[in-house]
């Protein structure tokens, strides 16, 4: 399966983005899509993710603010992303699993197809 990140930009603090990932290639309904994050310097990390069910799953650092759905209809995850702070900037990817399980949904060594990451930079 392929995937293709879309909706990084420049935001101010307090604002929001709403991320896409647009699958292509395979039976989208059978995937867990998740999103982790990389900022420079730093380990990438989870932050959110939804089951091939339904279930959705968000960092400790994203909850309250980001939330995570999909369509199955357009083979896209989508990620709202409300009340950004300056150390949201990252490059966000998405990422696709069909064997990802709970206990390692938050491992990015888990998932064998990635997209190619979108910026997103939130100004003070």
């Amino acid at each position: 399966v392929q995937l293709q990140a879309f909706g990084g930009g420049l935001v101010q603090s307090g604002g929001s983005l709403r991320l896409s990932c647009v699958a292509s290639g395979g039976t989208f309904s059978r995937y867990s899509v998740s999103w982790f994050r990389q900022a420079p310097g730093k380990e990438r990390a989870f932050v959110a993710g939804v089951r091939y069910n339904g279930h959705t799953y968000t960092a400790d650092s994203a909850k309250g603010r980001f939330t995570i759905s999909r369509d199955n209809s357009k083979n896209t995850v989508y990620l709202q992303m409300n009340s950004l702070r300056p150390e949201d900037t990252a490059v966000y990817y998405c990422a696709a699993s069909s064997s990802v399980i709970l206990s390692n949904l938050g491992s990015h060594a888990a998932y064998a197809y990635w997209g190619q990451g979108t910026q997103v930079t939130v100004s003070s």
